[in-house]
């Protein structure tokens, strides 16, 4: 008997597949959010990316419980268990989210670990609300004064993101995203991968919670805020309030093969941070060092949260 084409899985049995952590909802900033948790201890809240959800951090997720942190990986706004809202999908927005998912969790702080599109996120967090995260983690993310430079002034970066420019047509890029039960999503989720390749379930798992409906819209509507907003009143404006700088310890990871992220863009974004921060760059790995090498990522992250004095 063979698999059932995405589409026609259940939404619920993709985005809450069984394992060690616990799957609940939780409501923040007007809406409900879908979260797995695991462990007990200081709380790391896991941020994910596009094209995924969640389950990007089941491997973080097993290890920060071993080493005594009580670890929660949210869906965002839109994405696998949590709520698609009709709007809701800029930074400022989104980050509050984020906020108000760790305050929902009844703690006064976390530390924030965001990949992508979840690592944009939580900078924007980390500058907004600087007494809800206690630390801070980016995988293969400039900061978004840094990343917003790049894609204007840095052509090769410009070229490399155009995926994010082909995201600005109306419908289009949604229907792209769904066709085929989600192939595009495969493609570039190997693509943007470095020489380990991520297997053929992982791929198939992305490519269903990106079936579910609506999912595609909603993964796009803050890549088109980002660029959309650029000459307007309110992308101006969020781009003066990214001068406030980052002031707790920052830990800045990336794959030194990663082909939509350069190296070269993300690099340097510390000279938004005052407070000890780090830069960790991996030989080898490409836009996903947490799937690619999750022993190599988690040691890294793990060893990092618990230095008490992380230094430059």
């Amino acid at each position: 008997m063979t698999d059932p084409a995405p589409h026609s899985v259940q939404p619920t049995s993709v985005v809450r597949p069984d394992g060690p952590w616990t799957h609940r909802d939780v409501a923040a900033n007007g809406a409900r959010f879908h979260i797995a948790e695991l462990g007990d201890g200081p709380l790391v809240l896991l941020l994910h990316g596009f094209p995924q959800f969640w389950w990007a951090w089941r491997h973080q997720l097993t290890a920060l419980a071993d080493a005594g942190f009580r670890a929660v990986a949210m869906d965002l706004r839109g994405v696998g268990g949590s709520d698609r809202t009709p709007r809701g999908y800029d930074p400022a927005n989104l980050a509050l989210d984020i906020t108000g998912v760790v305050r929902s969790l009844g703690e006064p702080d976390a530390a924030l670990v965001g990949h992508d599109l979840g690592g944009y996120l939580a900078w924007t967090a980390a500058a907004m609300r600087p007494k809800v995260v206690r630390r801070l983690v980016v995988a293969s993310m400039p900061h978004p004064r840094r990343w917003r430079s790049a894609m204007l002034g840095d052509v090769k970066q410009t070229t490399a993101g155009s995926y994010i420019w082909g995201f600005q047509r109306p419908w289009v890029p949604e229907r792209r995203l769904t066709a085929d039960d989600a192939a595009l999503v495969g493609r570039l989720i190997r693509d943007w991968s470095g020489p380990r390749l991520p297997d053929d379930e992982a791929v198939d798992t992305y490519r269903r919670a990106m079936s579910i409906p609506s999912t595609a819209h909603c993964s796009i509507e803050p890549y088109r805020w980002m660029v959309r907003s650029l000459a307007r009143p309110d992308g101006i404006q969020f781009n003066r309030r990214m001068k406030r700088p980052v002031r707790v310890p920052t830990l800045h990871l990336h794959g030194s093969l990663d082909p939509v992220m350069r190296t070269r863009s993300a690099a340097g974004s510390g000279e938004y941070v005052e407070a000890p921060y780090r830069w960790r760059l991996f030989d080898g790995l490409g836009h996903f060092p947490h799937e690619e090498d999750p022993v190599a990522f988690s040691s890294e992250l793990i060893n990092w949260l618990k230095d008490p004095e992380p230094d430059r």
